[in-house]
């Protein structure tokens, strides 16, 4: 059973890389395959915390920095909304 939950978060890892290396036209989508990403790792950490039967305060902090990197992500999200009047992610070029 533990080998099976280890292969659903390597394949949800797996599936938000995939989505964003194939959609990253827009910002929102890139973001949201992202934290996909994110939560994918968190679930993955989670059970090696189980298997080796260890503190979970580690994946406490992981959670926190998630929060935090995605809220700065929506900042901006919001600030290039605000600015050029869409999310598109070629507009980032521009800016450089």
């Amino acid at each position: 059973m533990m080998i099976l939950s280890f292969y659903i978060c390597l394949y949800s890892y797996f599936t938000g890389l995939v989505n964003f290396v194939y959609k990253c036209k827009y910002f929102m989508l890139m973001l949201l395959s992202l934290e996909f990403m994110m939560i994918s790792i968190l679930f993955f950490m989670f059970h090696v915390f189980i298997v080796i039967n260890d503190e979970f305060y580690f994946s406490l902090i992981y959670l926190s920095m998630v929060v935090c990197e995605s809220s700065l992500g929506l900042s901006l999200l919001v600030v290039m909304v605000r600015s050029y009047g869409n999310d598109y992610f070629q507009v980032l070029n521009v800016l450089w």
